[in-house]
């Protein structure tokens, strides 16, 4: 199915050249008043390798439907990340180049999509944000209110993010797949 290139989003699946390839990044860039151009950071599902693709925003690019399927992700072992599927409980091992993007977002028991193009899989696609417990965080300096402080913390995935100095050793955190960001504490925790 083709649409244009700046319908295109971050996570879906386009065919160049008889290549699948999933997209890392998509920016419209409309420079005065001249036409829109889509730049693209792509990589290529079966090597792993990364390209980035300028097009036209009204040109036409190749999408490609992927299943998607609820796994929950288990753990890491020698072979790769292994996902159990909700449905099934069957087991897929996925390498860590084809979700590496993923990684700082992805504890053990943590949700996502598995995507499949033609039953084999070829990625994941996180929700917009998950919740992730600090492992570590830096001293806050009290009294340094006026221009909202902040601080860093690491997560349990090693992602480290700015948070306020309220945050420590062991709250749950909500994050932002798309940006990284702390969005917020977890209200369940």
């Amino acid at each position: 199915m083709n649409e244009n290139a700046s319908d295109i989003r971050k996570g879906q699946v386009i065919k160049l050249d008889d290549v699948y390839w999933v997209v890392i990044e998509s920016t419209l860039n409309t420079p005065g008043n001249k036409r829109g151009i889509v730049q693209m950071k792509l990589k290529n599902v079966q090597q792993g390798n990364h390209i980035s693709k300028r097009f036209s925003s009204t040109e036409m690019v190749e999408y490609v439907h992927t299943e998607k399927r609820g796994v929950e992700y288990l753990y890491k072992d020698a072979a790769g990340h292994v996902f159990m599927d909700d449905e099934t409980y069957e087991q897929t091992t996925l390498s860590e180049d084809l979700i590496e993007d993923a990684l700082p977002f992805m504890a053990p028991n943590n949700k996502v999509l598995l995507q499949y193009i033609e039953g084999s899989p070829v990625g994941i696609e996180l929700p917009s944000a998950v919740v992730l417990e600090v492992t570590e965080a830096e001293a806050g300096v009290k009294g340094d209110t006026a221009t909202s402080p902040t601080k860093k913390a690491t997560l349990e995935t090693g992602h480290v993010v700015k948070v306020p100095l309220h945050v420590n050793v062991g709250d749950k955190l909500k994050v932002d797949t798309r940006t990284g960001d702390f969005l917020s504490r977890d209200s369940r925790a």
